[in-house]
Order: structure tokens, then sequence, then C-alpha cells
């Protein structure tokens, strides 16, 4: 470590009340480690959606050569967006009729296809919303905005059992656990807070950064130097189906017993936490994947294959706290043998189950 990121550290230990001398040690050489890695997300910028069809898609879709579907054609791209984002980006992925996989620019991201038709589809009469980059691209919301736009409501008073913003204190046990850990639980969603904190747009470089800044809102990530690469992975708890957004998180429920009293929702809920071993909080929300407006009443199960016992199904309850939505129960996971975790859900004046399909693994 350099002599300035040293000082900065020896800075924030100062600043600590209330919180052991190691404890706030390693809560800040874990803050140092991670807010380095955040610095070398996108090494590129993808471009908009405008920028791939005039480049790459306007050949055929500007004119409606060899069956494109001709941009601003409403009745056209109507049929075509009731199969949602991802079954059109998936067409768009692998090819289809005359159209090659990738559209024939296989140096085109995922993203900035799903940006394409996106833009397309708004050109012709529809309202989805652009997708935000999978490789955290330079212009992201930095931590400070996003914890004042969308955090504070929760972390500035300590609602709820939220650890309040720069209450370093709080913060520690839970850093110490691991800034992954503690991204992941955000990211996945725990108690009255949903995936994603109810933000189903976040990335989850933002709300790494976020975290960052809760913890110690003096720290600057960005004098610390990057690596050249981080690996970043796809979500595999989010999924987009029939045109929703749906988050799944799960959180032991040895975890939250050994929590302090009261400090998170789950406590209380669905009767308490659980005794026994094997038990855990599932997590699931909903989001309109258009508005990415949160989806209410609607009625959903998990059910979960046990070799030994059978089937397990359950009945998710609605959670509504500081008017976010999310749906939640225990579950009992044993052994160490993955899961597969299958939500089913209804969605209100709608008759249809539909299915999603999730892993989980002790």
């Amino acid at each position: 470590m350099n002599k300035k990121f040293t000082q900065q550290a020896k800075t924030g230990i100062r600043r600590i009340v209330g919180a052991s001398m190691s404890m706030v040690a390693i809560a800040i050489t874990a803050l140092a480690l991670f807010a380095i890695s955040l610095q070398a997300m996108a090494q590129r910028t993808e471009r908009s959606g405008k920028e791939v069809v005039t480049s790459v898609c306007a050949a055929c879709h500007g004119t409606g050569a060899n069956g494109a579907p001709k941009i601003g054609d409403r009745k056209a791209w109507a049929a075509r967006a009731e199969r949602g984002l991802t079954g059109l980006s998936q067409n768009a992925l692998k090819g289809i009729r005359k159209m090659p996989s990738h559209g024939g620019n296989p140096a085109l991201s995922d993203t900035e296809i799903e940006r394409a038709i996106t833009y397309m589809v708004n050109a012709s009469g529809g309202n989805w919303a652009e997708p935000v980059s999978r490789t955290a691209p330079a212009t992201e919301r930095s931590g400070a905005l996003t914890v004042r736009t969308y955090c504070a409501k929760c972390h500035e008073t300590g609602v709820g059992g939220a650890p309040k913003i720069g209450d370093s204190a709080a913060w520690a046990p839970r850093v110490k656990e691991g800034f992954e850990m503690l991204t992941r639980s955000a990211i996945n969603g725990h108690g009255g807070m949903p995936p994603r904190g109810g933000v189903a747009n976040l990335t989850d470089a933002e709300i790494r950064l976020a975290i960052t800044y809760m913890f110690n809102p003096t720290f600057d990530p960005a004098t610390a130097k990057a690596p050249s690469t981080v690996a970043v992975r796809p979500d595999p708890n989010h999924q987009i189906i029939d045109g929703m957004e749906v988050y799944f998180g799960v959180t032991s429920a040895e975890s939250i017993r050994k929590r302090p009293p009261g400090a998170d929702p789950e406590s209380t809920m669905h009767g308490g936490v659980p005794r026994g071993n094997d038990y855990y909080h599932v997590n699931i929300s909903l989001f309109d994947a258009k508005t990415k407006t949160a989806i209410k009443g609607a009625q959903i199960e998990v059910k979960i294959a046990d070799p030994l016992m059978g089937d397990q199904v359950k009945s998710l309850e609605p959670l509504v706290i500081n008017n976010i939505v999310s749906y939640g129960n225990y579950i009992r996971l044993p052994g160490k043998d993955p899961y597969t975790i299958v939500v089913l859900i209804r969605k209100p004046g709608d008759s249809r189950t539909i299915e999603a399909k999730f892993g989980f693994r002790q």
C-alpha cells in the first residue's frame, strides 16, 4: 500500500467509535482492497442502443430488408415485444431465419444487443428501459449518489435495524464477514430489504460503492490503484421472465439468530426465526421489466425437491416495509447437496402460473 492510502486507513480507524481496534483494522483493510477492485470494472464503454442500431442493425431493420421488422412499424414490433427482452435477445444472440448470430457482428456484447432491441422497440411504440451495463462502466452512479437517492430512507435513521450511514461501530461486525458477503446479502435481499434494495436497475458495482460509502462516507475509492482486470459474472439470482424481473435471495436462519435482538426484521417475521439447523429465509422480489415498478398482490410458492421427504412446497408471505414490497418465508434445506428451487408465480389478474428456477447450495 502507498503512504497516502495508509494514511487514509489510519484516519478511518481514528474515527471509529465503540468498535474494537482489531475489528476496525480488519474492516478498514477489507474496505481498501474492496474499493481497489471496483476501479477495474468496465475497461470498455458499451454503446447505446441507438449507436448499435445505426452501425449494425439499420441495414435490415431500417428498410425491412430480408423480412426484418422495420423500425417504426408498430404492428410488427408489438407482436414481437410480447416475447419480452429475454426472448428477443435470444433470437438475436443465436440468430433467426436470415439474421446471423449477434446480428452478424460477434463483437457486440449481450448488453449492446439488448440495448439495440430496446431502442427499436421504443422507436416502434414501446416504452422499455434501456438495460444497464453488466460490466459497470465509468458512468455508474457513485456510492454517495446511490445512498442519497435510494438508501438514506432506512440507513439515515436506522429504521428496521438498518445500520446508520457512517456508524462504523454498527458496520464493522458486518464488514468483518467480508465485503463480498455483505454485498451479496444486499444483492439477494433479506428481511425488510428486498434484492438490490428494491431498485431493480442498480448494478452490482453500484451496490458495492453504496456499501463502501455507508461504512465510511469520507473514504474515496478513486484514490486507490486498480488492478488490470476483474472478472465480472452474471447474477445467477436474477431472471427476466414473461415481462417480470424476478430476484431471488436467501439468508440462513442461523446467521439471523446470531445478530443482536431486533437488528433484522426477519427475527419477528413469519412467526419468528425457526429453531433447528438448515433453515433459511427465502425472499422473492418482482418488478415489471419495462417500468421497473414493484409487482404487488402476487401469489408465490416455492417448491424444493427433497429425495428423502418428497417435494417441499411453501407459500411466501407478502412483506411491506417502508413501502417496499417483496415476498418471503422460512424453508428447510438440509444437507450439502445442491438444490433447485422452483418459484411458482401468479400475477394479480392472471390465472397463469409462471415458473422460475434458481440454484442453491450451502
